[in-house]
């Protein structure tokens, strides 16, 4: 060690029995249902509720409004596609892969939400 590089020293507290703040897991919280835990526990409810409504919301537009659609321009009623009539055509073949999007998007959008959740009680 050269001359000119102070000696390194180490500052204690002389409380070390004082007591520290520990910090409670939110899963602790949620384990022991408290207050904290229902908010934590109502914040991931809701958001997967919005969800499901909006899910719902678009198989209720798109699949109800095939019909209404028809009804409104009833001239489409009489277009047939390889001898089906095209809104047979649409509600028996058209909706099903409709389905599958909204329920692929569901489910990805739903475990986005559920690692937030993680990821929130991670960091707390």
């Amino acid at each position: 060690m050269s001359e000119s590089t102070p000696r390194r020293v180490r500052v204690t507290s002389p409380r070390t029995s004082a007591a520290r703040a520990q910090r409670v897991p939110a899963a602790r919280e949620i384990d022991a249902q408290t207050r904290l835990g229902e908010v934590y526990m109502s914040s991931l409810v809701r958001s997967q509720l919005r969800l499901a409504l909006l899910a719902l919301t678009a198989l209720t537009v798109f699949v109800g409004g095939i019909p209404l659609v028809f009804w409104l321009f009833p001239d489409l009623s009489d277009i047939e596609v390889l001898a089906v009539p095209l809104p047979w055509l649409l509600l028996a073949f058209a909706v099903y892969p409709f389905l599958l999007l909204v329920g692929w998007l569901y489910v990805r959008a739903a475990e986005r939400n559920e690692r937030a959740f993680t990821d929130v009680l991670d960091r707390s």
